[in-house]
């Protein structure tokens, strides 16, 4: 089954995350804005992961002051995309 998501994060520079789940797997992840050089890294390096073992690595990291971070949003959105996908 392939899902496709736009999350609106919070509290981060990049405004949005779009991702492409298919089966658990995520085939595709970009981020709308934050640092260009970060969010590509991190939207590669998940590409093809498992979205629970993805979750599990980076959920939780903060962006220096800041209570969330671009890696923590994308974990949010995944635990938003694989909860939508068992209603």
């Amino acid at each position: 089954m392939t899902k496709e998501i736009e999350y609106k994060t919070r509290g981060t520079c990049s405004r949005m995350i779009k991702i492409k789940l298919e089966d658990g797997i995520i085939t595709d992840c970009a981020f709308v804005g934050g640092c260009a050089g970060n969010t590509q890294g991190v939207a590669s390096l998940v590409k093809g992961m498992n979205a629970k073992d993805a979750i599990g690595k980076i959920k939780g990291i903060k962006c220096g002051f800041k209570g969330t971070s671009c890696p923590d949003q994308l974990a949010l959105a995944l635990e938003t995309a694989l909860g939508e996908e068992n209603v």
